[in-house]
């Protein structure tokens, strides 16, 4: 089991903006699973890894593609209180869902 959290490198995000857009999305997508996926990802570990993406086209491209594949996942919208202007679009996670499952959305992605 793994979840994946997809972020926009181009935004130029600092650390802390960083942190809590992945934050959001790991938890938003987690609400997103189903129960017996969010009971295997806890009591696996949950394992996760940060992903970077060129912008917000990669990132709607990779929420179609887990829409497709059946996986739970989540689009952060940035409220726009601090760095980024409203609504705009930061982050995404995939899963937790088996780990296979989610490398097929984003296995090709470097490490953020």
């Amino acid at each position: 089991m793994k979840q994946a959290i997809v972020a926009r490198a181009d935004l130029n995000m600092g650390e802390g903006k960083l942190a809590a857009q992945v934050a959001h999305a790991a938890l938003m997508a987690y609400e997103d699973a189903d129960s017996q996926s969010q009971s295997a990802w806890k009591g696996s570990g949950q394992k996760k890894v940060v992903l970077q993406a060129d912008g917000e086209a990669t990132l709607f491209k990779l929420a179609d593609k887990a829409e497709r594949e059946g996986l739970a996942h989540a689009i952060v919208r940035d409220a726009g209180h601090t760095e980024l202007e409203p609504g705009t679009v930061s982050a995404l996670a995939v899963g937790p869902a088996d780990e296979d499952a989610v490398d097929r959305v984003t296995g090709d992605l470097s490490l953020y």
